[in-house]
């Protein structure tokens, strides 16, 4: 038999840092996402580094969360 899925602050708390995810968590009105790498966490919160920038997220506000493939080469402008 399988070992079920971990809840998505436990697969967050278990992931190594510079593991490339997308979270989404709630806020005040909603939800929205953060997708970048997993720069640090500790019991009770993920840091994620997004373009914009550092995103420090309560674990008990994650909805889901899961790795994602690394971000595409920016293209070059055309001349």
């Amino acid at each position: 038999m399988s070992q079920p899925a971990p809840t998505p602050a436990g697969f967050l708390a278990a992931a190594p840092p510079g593991t490339r995810v997308v979270v989404r968590y709630r806020i005040d009105g909603g939800f929205t996402d953060a997708l970048g790498d997993l720069v640090a966490g500790d019991a009770g919160s993920v840091t994620v580094r997004t373009r914009r920038a550092a995103v420090v997220i309560p674990l008990d506000q994650v909805v889901a969360a899961k790795e994602v493939p690394p971000a595409p080469e920016r293209r070059r402008p055309r001349a």
